[in-house]
């Protein structure tokens, strides 16, 4: 390679820590070296940029053949967001899912997004605030358009600096089902699994079965789910539960609606 991590720049030393251990890596950040003096050497390569040795940033693995995405959080987001673009509320509240649905979502419907650790984003048609799921600062059956997707597998783990608890994943859907109005719509995401775990400190992997017994009381209107394998689909809509059990670390995304009595 021809110097020591020392002299990379502060941005690269961890990656040159990595060059100095794994072959593959020096293998690419040779090639890497390589192509920096070829476009060097082309005409022009300089004339619009500087072009220097100390700035440049390697990235040595998106020579991929096809553009790869992280399938749940692409998929299921996709889904919430269709899911509240059929729903048609006057406006949609959310529980610590991805920034991109909320971010998205509220170009067309506008969206309450609450965090237990708050953000500092602001757009048109989107407040942010923070809120604890285990007591949401709404009133019994007062949210008529609900979201909390890829959220409640963490509670009480204390990944995000919430306090132990075995129980928080209950406690947070009671929270849900409590707010959510009669007639009104949830839409909910875990991941899912034939064989339920808790992985401390990341996430539970829930059973299909144990999510319906979780919100006992509310209708399903839908279940979708993204499976592991590729080969199996990407958003199976409508999938059931021999394909849910069937999974080890699948996406389940799950439409409840709670009835009107």
């Amino acid at each position: 390679m021809g110097e020591s991590a020392a002299k990379v720049p502060g941005p690269l030393r961890v990656l040159a820590g990595k060059l100095l251990c794994l072959p593959g890596e020096l293998r690419a950040y040779r090639v890497f070296r390589q192509e920096f003096k070829k476009f060097s050497e082309l005409p022009g390569a300089a004339d619009r940029f500087q072009l220097e040795w100390r700035d440049r940033y390697p990235c040595l693995h998106d020579k991929t053949a096809i553009t790869g995405f992280d399938r749940h959080y692409v998929f299921h987001t996709a889904w919430g967001a269709r899911k509240v673009a059929q729903i048609k509320p006057q406006s949609h509240v959310d529980i610590s899912s991805s920034l991109h649905f909320c971010t998205l979502v509220s170009a067309f419907v506008p969206v309450r997004f609450y965090d237990y650790r708050p953000v500092d984003l602001c757009l048109s048609d989107l407040s942010c605030a923070s809120a604890d799921l285990l007591n949401l600062p709404f009133d019994d059956e007062s949210i008529a358009s609900l979201s909390c997707m890829h959220v409640v597998e963490h509670v009480g783990l204390g990944r995000y600096g919430d306090p132990l608890d075995p129980e928080g994943d209950l406690k947070a859907v009671a929270e849900l089902k409590r707010v959510l109005a009669p007639g009104g719509s949830l839409l909910f995401v875990v991941p899912v699994s034939g064989r339920p775990c808790c992985m401390f400190n990341a996430h539970r992997i829930y059973s299909y079965s144990q999510v319906l017994e979780l919100f006992y009381g509310l209708d399903l209107v839908e279940f979708s789910l993204v499976p592991d394998d590729p080969v199996d689909g990407g958003l199976v809509v409508d999938a059931g539960k021999a394909l849910a059990d069937a999974q080890k670390y699948g996406c389940g995304c799950f439409w409840f609606r709670k009835p009107v009595t």
